[in-house]
C-alpha cells in the first residue's frame, strides 16, 4: 500500500496489534527471508493459546531454509493455475474472484486515503493487504490513526466475515508445514480480535 505519514506514537495494545497484523501479512505476502526466519526463531511463546502457537512457528523458523518455504508457499498460494488456497475476501465470501466484496472494500479504501501500490498487480482483498491495511489504519500509516470504531467497521465487513476460515483452512491445509503454525496463530489472533471488537462495542470504547 501507499503510506501517506510516517507512523505516531500509539498505545502498547494498539502497536502490539499493529505489529501482529503487518507481521502475519508479511509471512503471507512473500515466503520469508533468511532475516525474518532468523528473527521469528527468537521469538518466545506464553502459555496463552496464540503464545504456544508463536512458539510452534518459532521452532519451525529454526529448521526452515528460506528454498523450503518458497515451495511451500507457492504450492500453497500460486501453484500451477492455482495454488491449494485463494486468500481473498471475494473468494471466501461469494466463491469468486473480484467480486461485489472487493469493489466495497476499494470504496472503502478511497474514504479512508489508501491506494494499492504501483508495484502491486493482485487484487487488494487478499489477506496480506487486507492485514498491511489494518496495520496502518491502527498506527497512522495512511493519516492519523484511524478511530477504533472505524477499524471495527472494516474489520467487520472485509476481514472479520472469512479469516478465521481462511486460517483454519491454512492450518489444515495439505501442504501446510511451516505456515500450519502461521495459520494457528492467525486464527487465534482474529478471534482475539472479534472477541475484543464485541466488548468494546458492548462498553463503547476498547
Amino acid at each position: 500500500m501507499v503510506a501517506k505519514a510516517k507512523k505516531p506514537q500509539v498505545p502498547e495494545e494498539d502497536a502490539f496489534r499493529a505489529n501482529l497484523y503487518d507481521f502475519l501479512g508479511a509471512l503471507l505476502a512473500t515466503p520469508p527471508d533468511r532475516s525474518l526466519l532468523q528473527g521469528i526463531a527468537t521469538i518466545e511463546g506464553d502459555d496463552t493459546n496464540l503464545g504456544r502457537a508463536i512458539q510452534a512457528l518459532s521452532r519451525l523458523a529454526e529448521v526452515s531454509t528460506p528454498k523450503m518455504l518458497k515451495s511451500e508457499f507457492t504450492t500453497l498460494f500460486i501453484g500451477v493455475g492455482r495454488g491449494e488456497l485463494l486468500p481473498y475476501c471475494s473468494y471466501y465470501l461469494t466463491g469468486f474472484l473480484n467480486e461485489k466484496p472487493l469493489a466495497a472494500l476499494r470504496k472503502d479504501m478511497a474514504r479512508l486515503g489508501m491506494s494499492r501500490a504501483p508495484n502491486v498487480f493482485e487484487p487488494e482483498d487478499n489477506i496480506a493487504s487486507l492485514f498491511e491495511m489494518m496495520a496502518g489504519m491502527i498506527t497512522g500509516r495512511f493519516g492519523p490513526p484511524t478511530p477504533l470504531d472505524e477499524q471495527k467497521g472494516f474489520f467487520d465487513r472485509h476481514i472479520g466475515p472469512w479469516a478465521v476460515h481462511f486460517f483454519t483452512d491454512l492450518e489444515g491445509a495439505k501442504s501446510s508445514v511451516f505456515y500450519a503454525p502461521v495459520g494457528a496463530v492467525g486464527r487465534e489472533f482474529m478471534e482475539i480480535e472479534v472477541e475484543a471488537f464485541r466488548l468494546a462495542d458492548g462498553f463503547g470504547r476498547r
